[in-house]
């Protein structure tokens, strides 16, 4: 029977991701294009704009950089989350990607003792014997 790593597991149950998982991918999506960039240069033209409606200076400052850290905050860890699964998810290709180069180079090896050196090589270099 063939071996699937976890990755691909979850794969084969349909979606599987939790609610927030697809609001970080929504959030990546929407943050990484244009129109958000758009928004928020409008909210700081209007911020700017306001001046004349607000009485103290120091006030209209501080509304501006109370939320622009909260919300730079959440982007902020939002975007690292997403980044990481990223990463997780090359990472878990590449090494499948090793273990399938292994397995022909063992194939192929039986009359080739610098192949299975190789092969050998290759599954030390990432690590394959231990995850297995």
């Amino acid at each position: 029977m063939e071996q699937r790593s976890e990755a691909a597991k979850d794969r084969t149950g349909g979606d599987g991701r939790s609610v927030f998982d697809r609001f970080v991918e929504f959030a990546h999506h929407t943050v990484s294009r244009a129109p958000f960039f758009v928004v928020c240069a409008g909210i700081v033209a209007l911020w700017l704009i306001s001046v004349p409606l607000w009485t103290d200076l120091k006030t209209w400052q501080a509304a501006i950089h109370t939320v622009g850290s909260v919300f730079t905050l959440l982007v902020v860890v939002l975007l690292e989350n997403a980044s990481r699964r990223a990463s997780e998810s090359s990472h878990e290709k590449l090494n499948v990607m090793a273990e399938a180069i292994a397995a022909l180079l063992e194939s192929s090896a039986r009359d080739d003792p610098e192949l299975r050196a190789a092969a050998e090589r290759l599954r030390d270099a990432v690590g394959l014997e231990e995850r297995h």
